[in-house]
């Protein structure tokens, strides 16, 4: 029985990348461990991709190629909101996916397909193509489903004398960061206090939704005032 391997293809030298990255982490993923894992010569690897950079690149079209189908519908909000949690469920698959992203120096044809898509849902959701180029960097990072935390939150002591010596000593310094820390765990000093992403995510994501709606509101009612203003103008006095 033959034990050769497949040959290798840019498809498959991508997948593995995907696979090893998912299960030992992207810090653990090099052209020199992607080799081995495959059971070949770094210099093999070129051949399909120049560089670190442009595998990690093809990793992210990869990754993206496996978003659902644009949903369809007429409203912009559902539409949209929709569109950016499917690629948030698509990226929490492979967590080291929104570090690489924001890594990347260069938007590919599958990320700008990606982006154009957003535009095309505002545009024809009725935003003017300003106000559609306002609400994308208002999404900011967030069209790609996560939002980027400005400080980690520390960790708190397993030992449960040290952990509330930790929170009086914060109660003192920081009172507004303890009642807030504590009130999402339901009581002061809780061991399971933390912070649920998923419904962070979307109050942020619907939040700015709410937004963007007023400033469409505005929009509409600005163009009406003109429109109305103009036919003033033409009427016969």
């Amino acid at each position: 029985m033959s034990t050769e391997r497949p040959r290798l293809t840019r498809d498959r030298v991508l997948a593995a990348a995907i696979a090893l990255a998912d299960s030992s982490g992207i810090d653990a993923l090099s052209m020199r461990s992607l080799a081995a894992d495959q059971g070949v010569v770094p210099m093999a690897l070129y051949k399909h991709v120049a560089g670190k950079q442009e595998l990690l690149d093809g990793m992210v079209d990869a990754v993206l190629t496996g978003l659902p189908p644009l949903p369809g519908g007429s409203e912009w909000r559902p539409r949209l909101r929709e569109r950016i949690l499917a690629t948030r469920a698509t990226l929490l698959a492979h967590p080291w996916a929104p570090s690489v992203i924001e890594t990347r120096t260069h938007a590919s044809p599958i990320v700008l397909t990606y982006m154009d898509e957003l535009m095309g849902i505002f545009r024809t959701g009725g935003f003017s193509a300003e106000l559609t180029h306002l609400a994308m960097h208002a999404l900011g990072i967030r069209m790609w489903g996560f939002t980027r935390e400005v400080f980690p939150t520390p960790a708190t002591p397993a030992d449960p004398e040290q952990r509330a010596a930790m929170l009086a000593q914060f109660q003192t310094q920081f009172p507004h960061i303890v009642e807030i820390a504590t009130a999402t765990a339901g009581h002061p000093g809780s061991e399971t206090a933390g912070c649920d992403a998923q419904v962070e995510f979307e109050f942020s994501l619907d939040a700015l939704l709410d937004g963007l709606a007023l400033r469409l509101a505005e929009q509409k009612a600005s163009a009406a005032n003109s429109a109305r203003g103009r036919q003033r103008s033409a009427s016969p006095r």
